[in-house]
Parts: C-alpha cells; sequence; structure tokens
C-alpha cells in the first residue's frame, strides 16, 4: 500500500464521535502499511475565505495569514483525502465548511486522489445525513481528481463516546485498512 493518508477532523471536541472514527481509519490504514496524519481543525487558525480572488491570480496564494497554506500543501501531496464531520442541523460543521472554501487556491485541481467522507450525528437515521454528503460531494464536484472511495455514517451518536462499539467503528477500520 504505502500510501499517504491525511484525514482532516472537524471535530470540535477531541474524542468526538466523528473524531473517534477518525482514529479507527488511521489504525486500519496504519496497520495496513500507508502513512497517517490527523489534522484537528480545531487546533487550527483557519480564518472565513474574503471572495476576493486574490489566490486566482497571484500563482494560488491566499492574502489571508492563517495555517491554511500548510493544510493545502499536505491535501496537495497526500494520496488520499478523510473529511470527517459531526452533522449540525443536517449539514457539515462551520469548521469544515472554512476549510473547504479556503481550498480555493488550488481550484480546480488537486491532483487525483481517493477521498472518504465520515459523518456523525445523533439522529438514527442514515438518510437524514445525506444532506451532508451532497455538501462534501458539491466539494468534490468542484475539483478534478477526487474519487470517491467511501462513506461512514455514524448514525445515533449524540453524546460524547456514543459511537463506541456501534458498527461504524469497524466499518471506519476496515475502510482504513483497504485504503
Amino acid at each position: 500500500m504505502n500510501q499517504n493518508v491525511l484525514v482532516l477532523s472537524a471535530s470540535p471536541r477531541k474524542g468526538g464521535n466523528s473524531d473517534l472514527l477518525c482514529d479507527q481509519f488511521m489504525k486500519g490504514a496504519t496497520e495496513a502499511g500507508n502513512r497517517a496524519e490527523k489534522i484537528f481543525l480545531r487546533e487550527k487558525k483557519i480564518h472565513f475565505c474574503l471572495g476576493c480572488m486574490a489566490c486566482q491570480s497571484n500563482g494560488g496564494k491566499c492574502v489571508l495569514k492563517d495555517d491554511i497554506a500548510g493544510i493545502l500543501e499536505k491535501m496537495t501531496v497526500a494520496d488520499v483525502l478523510v473529511m470527517a464531520t459531526p452533522v449540525y442541523f443536517y449539514t457539515m460543521n462551520a469548521q469544515m465548511k472554512t476549510l473547504i472554501d479556503r481550498t480555493h487556491p488550488k481550484y480546480p485541481d488537486f491532483g487525483t486522489k481517493d477521498i472518504y467522507f465520515i459523518v456523525t450525528a445523533a439522529d438514527p437515521s442514515r438518510d437524514a445525513l445525506e444532506r451532508t454528503i451532497e455538501g462534501f460531494r458539491g466539494f468534490t464536484s468542484c475539483y478534478r481528481g477526487l474519487n470517491e472511495k467511501g462513506i461512514i455514517f455514524g448514525t445515533n451518536a449524540g453524546n460524547i463516546g456514543a459511537i463506541k462499539g456501534s458498527p461504524a467503528m469497524e466499518q471506519a477500520y476496515e475502510m482504513g485498512k483497504n485504503v
């Protein structure tokens, strides 16, 4: 295998349900011989996109001075991206959406890579999480070469740690193992 896996965790709490699924994915990926790194977005300074379009005319450099350049570089060199978010009001949380908006300096090409989505919510219905997946697909449809490979639905997981023991934990591990 020996792929470079980058996990982008938008959980606002370490050990939160989506973050636990990230860890399981990483465990499977590393046990299969891949390199894996997790970026915990909460720990990064990421400003909102200004929509100024400067990055499109200056070689892809954002005018904002924050942590996004390093994150974008890691996203660019990764073979596999994992984007994980808790679901708030049936969509991705603000941390993930802000990251997505700030990928504009790389538009329209991150290179070819596989992408996985992890979503968690208190709602027991997988169908209720489809709006969040459509938001992710809106992002991936704007970039050449991002190939959706899998989705982990962590349903019925409202309280911290509620995902433990659920089928999603094993699913995350197996998906990671098979990247």
